[in-house]
This record gives C-alpha cells, structure tokens and sequence, in this order.
C-alpha cells in the first residue's frame, strides 16, 4: 500500500505541476485580453493585431517557469528587431501599394523567411516569433494597400508581440514567481524519493523467497521507473530556464557535474539491478545468505543517503550533504571473494556489483561532489555549452557562425518555400482571411525531423475544436462581450493538458487553444460563424502546403528511415563489441583507446535513440498503400538494443576497473588479462558473426532482392548445403544455448584461476570482493549480450516473416545467400 501511495504521490505531483502551468496560461491569456479590450483607445491604437498577442503568448508562457519567460522575451524582442529592419526597408524600398499583388506579398514572406531561418545560432521560438510577424506585417500591407504604414504597421505588430511577452512573464511573477530552480528542486526530491524506492524493492525482490514474490517485486520497481521517466524529463525541460534566472550560474566548476546527466547515470546501475533479477533462474537466491540479508536494512538507508547527495546538485539547494558510512554494505560484500560454480550464480554477482556502483559512487569513475552554491554559482547543465553558442544577453557567451550548415540551409528553404506558398495561396482564396493559412504552419516548425501526417492532423483537428468551441460560447454568452472570456478559462485549462497526450501533443493543443481565443478573446473581426468557416479553410491551405513541402523535400518514409537506421545501430553495435579491448598495457591506461571506444559507445546511443524516435514516427504515421509497420517487432528490437548499450557501458567500466583494481591489489594485469582474453575473443566472433548477419539482412529491401542478386551475379548455390562454385560457405544457423553456455562455462573456469591467484595476496579483502565482483559482473553483461542477441535474432525471423508472408523464412538460407554475395 506504501508503493503505491507514493506512486501515486509522485503521479500527482506531475499532474499538479501542468495543473499550475495551465492556470499561469489562462492569467497570461487573461492580461492580453483584458489589455485588448478594455484599455485605453491610445494604447489600443497599437494594439492592433491582439491574435498574435495571443500566439505570442502561448509561445512563451506554456509549461515555462520565469527563467523560461525570459527567455522568450529575449527571443521576441531578438525576432522584432529582425523584422522590423527587413520589413521598414522592403516597405520602403517596394511601396506599400505594390504589395497589394498577392505575388509580391508571397515573394517577400519567401524571402524574410528564408533570411530569419537560415543562422544556425537562432532559437527556434524566435524564428517561429518571427515568421508570425513576417505573415502579419506583408499579409496585412496586401490587404491594406497603399495606405498601409511603411513605419507605424510594423510598430503594431511589435506592440502587439510585446504585449504578449510582457503578459507571460507577468503571469509567471504573480501571484508568486514560479522559478526553475525551485521546481527542480522539488522534483529532484520526487526523483530522489523514487529511486530510493526502487532500490529497497530491488533489494527485497533480491532477498525474496520465491518467484511470484519476486516478480511481484519488479512490477512495482516497473511502475515506479515509468515515474522517474517523466520525472527527468521534467528536470530536462526546466534546466535551461536556471540560467536566465541566475545569470552567474553558467560559469562552470571543474567539479560540478550537469544534473540531468548525473541522475541518468543512477538510473544506470538501477537498470542493471533489474535485469540481473529478471535473470535469476530460481529464487531465494542462494547468494542471499543470512548474514547479507541482516545487512539489507543499513545497505538500503546507507544508498538512500547517497541517492540524497544528489539534490546537493541542485541549484538553490544546501550546500553540504548527509555524511554517509559504507562498512556495513563492505562487509556484508567482504565474503564474496571466490567465483560461482555455475552461471546461474552471475546475476547475483552482478546484482552486488551495482550496489557496489551505487555505494562507491563508481559510475563512469567520476565520483560527484557537492557543489557550493554560496560561494559561486555554477552551470546547471553541460549539455547547456552547446546552447552557448548561441547569442548572448545579459554576459551570455556569444558565437558567431557565418557559415550556415547544410541542415540549416535546407530548414531554410523549405521554410520559406511552404510559408510562401500558403501566404499566396491562402491570399488567393480569401483576401481578407489571408493571415491564417500562413500564421498556422509559422508557429509549427521544427528543425529537425517530424511526424508530418500526424503534426497535421492534430492542428486541423485541433483548429477545429478550437473554433468550435469559440463559435458555443460566443452564442452561449450573446451579446454579453464582458462574459464572453468566462468560458476560455477552463478551455485553456483543457488545451493545456491536450498538450500532453499522445493523440495531439503540443501541436494539437496549441491549435486548440489559438482557435478558441481568436473567436471569443477579440471583437469587431465579423461573423463569428463566417470567421471560423473561413479561418478553418485557411488553416487547412497552409497544412496542405506544409504537407506538400515536406514530402517533396523528405519523401522518405519513416517506416524505411528506422529500418535504415536499425541497420546502422547494429553496424554501431558491431563496432562497440570490437572494441571491448582487454589486451590494453598497464603503462597504456587510459589511453586513446579507451577513449575511442567510448566514443563509439555514446555514438551507438545516439543512433539507438534516433532509431526510437523514427520507429514512433513511423508508428503513427498512416500506412496508404504500404504493408503496415511492424511496430510491435521494432519496439522489441528497440528494447533489446537499450539494453545491449547499457551492458556494453558495463562492460567498459568493469574492464576499466579490473585495471584499477589490479595495480591497487598488487596483482599483474597480465595475471588477470590473459585468462580471460581467450574467452573474450571466443566471444567477439560469436556476437559478431550474428551482428554481421542481423546487420546484413535488415540492410536488405526484401528477400526477393537476394535471389533477384543471385540471378544476375549467377552464382549456383546449393541452399541445403550452403555450397558455391567458389567453395565451401559456413552458413549462420543463429545463437543458441550452448553457444552461451560455452562461452559462459569456459569464462567461469578461467575467472576461478584468477580468483584463486587474487585469493592468495594477503590483506586488502575488500579490494579482492570487488575484483570479484567485477569479474562476475563481466561474465554476466557477455551472457546477456549473446542472450539479447537471441532474442533480436528470433525477433528478427518474425519481422522477416511479417514482410514476407508468402514464403518460409528460413535463417541458415538466408545466410548461405548472403555469404554467396559475400554481404
């Protein structure tokens, strides 16, 4: 009951903190509102374009803290100053008049578009900011013609963009400042409290005396990390926000490490204590004596106070952590100084081993300190030194970098392509409704790389809702304009939470919100029934002109981006495997190579977290005439590689350690290295014989292409045999048990040897637990490798088989095809 009330606790926490954010959305809304219609008629003169207030607005203010507002304003008044210099000068140099061809109006939006777009250094929000103003400014001298203002529109337009930055950041000061800092504080104590959590059912389910209890145990520690997700992210999305709040705060410590990436590391080892218990074949474990089991209560409040140490990470928090004593986890694991007899003793090994991790502060070797907050204030993330270069305010570091990239210059183009032609187009159907088409893709782009269909599709659905929503109180209220605003409260409040469902996302959300607004949070704009009709068309233009661009510039399909990327993650993984180096000299650690391979760690998780995000692209993507997307089989593949990188980070910190150790014990690295190397080799060309093949056969457009090759290559293969003209061919049949048997009975015959030489040193048995411990946790991450590679092969056979149904997938075939090619 405890487990759950704190699941719950945490859940409703974040439900709390979208609640308030949903409420500082409706007071933001409320002040341009009010503002618009009720102030004076001199300030309302150049208020004249209160809908962008509103979208400026809901820009800025949405899930942000005041550190998140200030930056937007930085953002809006960095994007004004763009436009108004590129939209006074081409006034002035074209004349308004002529901007009332629709053709000319398209031109200069194309060409403003593609000017904001184009430096690398911008942010997003100020070149969404901008192209808004850009739709604005020349839509309205389109309409306007010759008495348009050359100077004083583009002034309304900055006015109204400035009333809605001004509203955000007054909505997040009162009734009190919502500060960064303090709400990552506060969830950092949720995270702290959750893994804390974790750990104590980790340690029961370890302790535990049969399989159902143990089980049991680990579908609550489940729950409890779906939790800690959404706790990180959070902390993620709020950490930039620090840095406007507390400029000083960016000036780094050689001893700060970014919290965002010092929590993931936790995460680490508690990923590891799961997998080690889903890889205990019985319970009670026969590890789990009495002796650590009377241990478990001073183990569980020892960690927790460590897990505590990571709030004194945090900005604002105190300075100095809870003083911590690790002699009861070091004798409770002194005992274990000899190697199990079986494989089925390794998960538990590697289960101490992450305690180990946890307890020594060991992750990556880079123990973390507190950091002093009172004497200088330090940077809240290091991932934040990317963001640095771009440009400054208020002492921020600036980088100027002229030379735009290739990825810029295409989100360039096709910006300004897709916003030209809905100005144009959008003008065209409706002159005086031209500011929509245009003003509903401006707010939606993206640099990178998104769902097109699906980001569609929740704005128009979400447009319309809105505006039929808008259309239900305007009647409902009547000719009450003072009433009318009543009925957007709870409205806000709904968008706010629409946002983060999967159905609509921000897209949707954002759209609804807008839609609703523009009906009820204006007047003098029409009927509002013709308004909506026409500003539903509108929208609808700009969608399918940004549908259109997008598929021509990227017709790819996502579906065939994640099967290109699965076969890049496995040519990575091929790579990682490789470079699990054990025959590195002493005098050479750590070296270049070392530091290579961990390059090419963080490389194969940076493909391994592309190949998710397309693979949920292509998931809610609509299949047309395709076969559908195998979802299902790319989400396990997808699971199977996390977990294969998280045990190659293992291995690479437990083949670090061992060196270590070695040197600190007095052994020989030799004496340690050169049993184990000839296991780790065996290993090597096991994993990569079927990495190899999975890599080769995923890289394939369909298996007819094989035979299709075949023909014209006019190779004679005998399948049943795997048999060519040019000789001999040994074909993959897949891993099996007894591959990983072998490889695992051979590991823990030679690690013995090594425990016995380890044994015999006098002293130091702390020292000796952890070379042990280490050496098991290794022998454990190389059988759940060649295991999750099983796993991915069978997977693999019904993904095959799905795209292929009108004919037998058969592995050692397919192979023997393969090596015929010599792929």
């Amino acid at each position: 009951m405890a487990t759950t009330s704190t699941i719950a606790e945490q859940a409703n926490a974040l439900r709390h903190a979208r609640l308030k954010s949903a409420l500082r959305t409706a007071l933001a809304c409320s002040i341009v509102g009010f503002t618009t219609l009720y102030a004076p008629t001199s300030v309302r003169k150049f208020l004249a374009y209160p809908a962008f207030s509103y979208v400026t607005t809901i820009l800025i203010v949405s899930d942000a803290t005041v550190g998140d507002a200030l930056r937007g304003v930085w953002n809006a008044f960095y994007a004004t100053t763009q436009v108004m210099l590129f939209s006074v000068l081409s006034l002035w140099l074209a004349g308004p008049a002529r901007f009332a061809t629709h053709g000319l109006a398209a031109v200069v939006v194309s060409l403003g578009t593609f000017l904001v777009a184009l430096p690398e250094s911008t942010d997003l929000m100020a070149k969404r900011i901008a192209f808004g103003q850009l739709v604005i400014i020349f839509v309205g001298a389109a309409i306007g013609g010759a008495s348009t203002g050359v100077v004083m529109h583009p002034v309304h337009v900055a006015s109204s963009t400035a009333l809605g930055a001004l509203a955000s950041v007054l909505a997040l000061l009162f009734p009190y400042p919502w500060l960064a800092c303090s709400e990552i504080r506060k969830t950092c104590r949720l995270y702290v409290e959750n893994a804390s959590e974790r750990l104590n059912l980790y340690l029961d389910g370890f302790f535990a005396k049969g399989r159902p209890a143990a089980v049991d145990l680990i579908s609550q520690a489940s729950c409890f990390a779906r939790v800690a997700k959404k706790l990180l992210q959070s902390i993620k999305e709020h950490e930039r926000g620090v840095s406007w709040e507390r400029p000083g705060i960016r000036f780094l410590k050689p001893n700060y490490v970014n919290l965002g990436k010092r929590l993931q590391e936790i995460e680490l080892p508690l990923r590891g204590m799961e997998m080690a218990l889903n890889s205990c074949s019985s319970f009670p474990i026969s590890m789990a004596d009495q002796e650590l089991q009377k241990a478990s209560p001073k183990i569980k409040l020892h960690l927790r106070q460590k897990l505590e140490q990571a709030k004194c990470c945090t900005p604002c928090a105190a300075t100095t952590a809870p003083e911590t004593k690790g002699d009861d986890i070091e004798n409770a694991l002194r005992p274990f100084t000899t190697m199990p007899a079986s494989q089925e003793g390794l998960p538990a090994l590697f289960f101490l081993h992450c305690v180990e991790i946890l307890q020594h502060d060991l992750i990556f070797g880079q123990p973390v300190k507190p950091v002093d907050f009172k004497s200088q204030d330090s940077v809240t993330q290091q991932s934040g030194e990317k963001d640095q270069a771009k440009y400054c305010f208020g002492g921020r570091r600036t980088r100027l970098n002229l030379k735009p990239s290739c990825q810029s210059l295409i989100f360039a183009l096709k910006c300004s392509v897709s916003l030209g032609l809905a100005v144009l187009f959008g003008l065209l159907y409706n002159k005086e409704n031209g500011y929509w088409s245009g003003l509903t893709i401006a707010i939606s782009f993206v640099t990178g790389r998104q769902p097109t269909f699906t980001v569609a599709n929740a704005r128009a659905q979400g447009t319309a809702m809105g505006s039929v929503y808008g259309l239900l109180g305007y009647f409902i209220c009547g000719k009450f304009v003072h009433l009318r605003f009543l009925p957007l409260l709870p409205w806000i409040i709904f968008a706010s939470f629409l946002r983060h469902s999967r159905m609509y996302g921000q897209a949707g959300g954002i759209s609804a919100v807008i839609g609703a607004l523009l009906i009820l949070g204006r007047r003098d704009y029409g009927p509002p029934a013709q308004f909506a009709i026409a500003r539903i068309a509108e929208a609808s233009i700009g969608l399918i002109c940004f549908i259109t661009v997008e598929l021509l510039w990227e017709p790819a399909r996502a579906s065939t981006l994640a099967k290109v990327e699965l076969s890049t993650s496995l040519r990575k993984l091929g790579e990682s495997i490789e470079g699990i180096v054990l025959c590195l000299e002493e005098k050479q650690w750590p070296d270049s190579k070392f530091h290579t391979f961990q390059e090419k760690l963080e490389d194969l998780r940076t493909r391994t977290s592309k190949y998710g995000v397309l693979t949920e692209e292509a998931v809610s993507e609509p299949n047309f005439w395709f076969l559908p997307f195998p979802g299902d089989c790319h989400l396990k593949i997808l699971e199977c590689l996390s977990k294969m990188v998280d045990l190659i980070q293992f291995t690479s910190f437990q083949l670090e350690s061992l060196q270590r150790l070695s040197v600190s014990i007095g052994v020989a690295w030799k004496e340690i290295q050169e049993p184990l190397e000839q296991d780790l080799e065996l290993f090597k060309e096991m994993m990569g014989t079927s990495i190899q093949f999975l890599g080769a056969v995923t890289s394939l457009k369909s298996l007819s292409a094989i035979d299709t090759e075949l023909q014209k290559t006019k190779v004679a293969c005998d399948v049943e045999l795997g048999k060519s003209q040019s000789g001999n061919l040994t074909t993959f049949s897949g891993t099996n048990d007894e591959d990983v048997a072998k490889v695992t009975s051979s590991f823990l015959c030679r690690s013995n040897e090594v425990a016995t030489r380890i044994h015999a040193q006098e002293g130091l048995e702390e020292l000796k637990s952890q070379i042990v411990l280490c050496i098991g946790g290794l022998g454990f991450c190389l059988s759940r490798l060649m295991r999750e590679t099983m796993t991915m092969e069978e997977i693999l056979r019904e993904l095959l088989q799905r795209e292929n149904p009108t004919r037998l997938v058969n592995i050692s075939e397919i192979s023997s095809k393969l090596k015929a090619l010599n792929m």
